[in-house]
C-alpha cells in the first residue's frame, strides 16, 4: 500500500489503481465491528433494503410487518460507539402504511425526495420523503414481488414491476398510469433488473425456470431467454431447453458496467451471462444455498479488482470471486435466513437481509464492506457489525 501511495504523490500511478487496491483489501479483509449498531424499529424480519447513490447517507428498509424505515447511516457524534438512527418510519399507526409484507424498497435514483415500496398488499406506492405520505399509488391484481427503476434512466421514468401474474407490468411515473405490458414469462415473475449501461434493456426472472432480457422499445417480444446449456440440446432435455436454472428463478443482478447478469434460482445454482449475447459463461461457483421462495436480493462489489458477490447463503453471506467462481470466504453473524444484499461503493459498505421470522426482532449489522440486516430469535440479542 505505501508503494501505491508514493507512486501516487510522485503522479507515476493513477488514483483509481489505489483505490481499487484498497477497496479489495478491505473486502478481503472483512471483520465484525462490536462498535456499530442500528436503531431496532422493525417487529418482525426485514425483507429489503436500499441505499441512497446520491450521498450514500439514507438507508430505505421495508419490512414484514409492512413498516417502513429511513436511516442516517452518517456518524456526526465523534465517538467510536455509534448507534445510527432511523430519521423517519411509517409505522402501523400511519394510514398510509402497506397492510402486509414490503417486498422492495428503492430510493428515486436522482433525488432523496422520493422513494418507491412495493408490498403483498397489491400495492406499489411512490412516496413523498418530506410528507411520508404516497404521490401515487398502483393497484395490481396480485402480491407484488418486486419492482425496479432504471439507474440511469434519462429518456424514459419507467418502473418495472412483478407480481402473480406472468405479465410484467411498466408504469410510467409521468402519467401515473401503467402504460404497457410485457408477454412472455409463464409463472410468477420474482425479479426484474434494469441494466445499468442501457436504459430501455431490462431482465427479468421467473418462477417458470426462465430469465428474459427485453428492450421495452420492441412490442415483439423479449430479445432472447437465457439457456443454460448455450443451446446444446444433447446436454438438455427437452423440457429444460432455453431455461436459466432447474427451478425457481428469484435472483437478477447486472455487473456494475452491465456487461454481465447474474441470475440465482432454488437449483442451488449462481449463473454469470454474457449481457449482451445471453450466452452462459460457465462459471461454477458450487453450491449456492436458495430456499428462497419470493426474491433473493444479492449485490457485486463495484471498485474492485477482482470483483467479487456477495449472495445471501443460509445465515451467512457467502463471498465469491465473479469471473473464477471461487469461495472467498463466508460472513457469519446472523441467526436467521439471510433474505438480501446490498453494496456500498462510496463507504464501502453492503448489506443483507433476513427471511421474515413471526417471533424475530431485526438487527441492522455493518461490515467494512457489508451491511447486514438480521433477524433474530430474541429481541435482547443485537449483533452489530462494523469497519475495521
Amino acid at each position: 500500500m505505501l508503494g501505491f501511495l508514493t507512486a501516487r504523490r510522485a503522479g507515476l500511478d493513477d488514483p483509481l489503481r489505489l483505490r481499487r487496491a484498497e477497496s479489495t483489501r478491505r473486502v478481503l479483509g472483512l471483520q465484525l465491528n462490536p462498535d456499530r449498531d442500528v436503531d431496532r424499529i422493525h417487529g418482525n424480519g426485514i425483507n429489503t433494503i436500499d441505499i441512497e447513490a446520491v450521498e450514500g447517507r439514507y438507508m430505505l428498509s421495508g419490512g414484514a410487518d409492512g413498516v417502513i424505515v429511513i436511516y442516517d447511516l452518517e456518524n456526526f457524534s465523534g465517538k467510536l460507539q455509534y448507534t445510527c438512527k432511523a430519521v423517519c418510519t411509517i409505522g402501523r399507526s400511519s394510514r398510509y402504511v402497506h397492510k402486509f409484507s414490503v417486498e422492495t424498497v428503492q430510493w428515486y435514483p436522482y433525488d432523496t425526495g422520493m422513494f418507491v415500496s412495493s408490498s403483498f398488499d397489491k400495492t406499489m406506492k411512490v412516496w413523498d420523503t418530506e410528507t411520508l405520505k404516497p404521490a401515487e399509488v398502483f393497484q395490481f391484481e396480485g402480491n407484488v414481488y418486486c419492482h425496479h427503476l432504471s439507474p440511469i434512466a434519462r429518456k424514459h421514468s419507467l418502473i418495472a414491476v412483478g407480481t402473480t401474474n406472468p405479465k410484467i407490468q411498466l408504469c410510467d411515473l409521468k402519467s401515473g398510469s401503467r402504460i404497457h405490458i410485457l408477454q412472455g414469462h409463464r409463472a410468477e415473475v420474482l425479479s426484474v433488473r434494469w441494466s445499468p449501461r442501457y436504459e430501455h434493456i431490462l431482465a427479468t426472472a421467473s418462477a417458470d425456470s426462465k430469465v428474459k432480457v427485453w428492450d421495452v422499445r420492441r412490442a415483439s417480444g423479449s430479445l432472447f431467454t437465457l439457456d443454460q446449456h448455450n443451446g446444446d440440446k444433447s446436454k438438455a432435455s427437452s423440457e429444460a431447453v432455453n431455461t436459466a436454472h432447474n427451478g425457481r428463478v428469484n435472483g437478477l443482478c447486472f455487473t456494475g458496467d452491465g456487461l454481465y447478469l447474474l441470475t440465482t434460482g432454488t437449483d442451488d445454482r449462481m449463473r454469470l451471462w454474457n449481457s449482451a449475447t445471453g450466452e452462459n459463461t460457465l462459471v461454477n461457483y458450487g453450491k449456492v444455498c436458495n430456499e428462497s421462495r419470493k426474491r433473493l436480493q444479492f449485490t457485486v462489489s463495484r471498485g474492485c479488482s477482482p470483483e467479487f458477490v456477495f449472495v445471501p447463503c443460509g445465515s451467512s453471506v457467502a463471498v465469491y470471486t465473479l469471473h473464477t467462481g471461487e469461495l472467498v470466504t463466508m460472513l457469519r453473524g446472523h441467526y436467521n435466513n439471510v433474505d438480501c444484499c446490498e453494496f456500498h461503493p462510496d463507504y464501502q459498505v453492503s448489506s443483507s437481509d433476513l427471511s421474515p421470522n413471526n417471533l424475530g426482532a431485526q438487527a441492522v449489522k455493518f461490515v467494512l464492506l457489508l451491511f447486514c440486516c438480521c433477524l433474530v430469535k430474541h429481541s435482547a440479542c443485537v449483533d452489530r457489525i462494523g469497519s475495521s
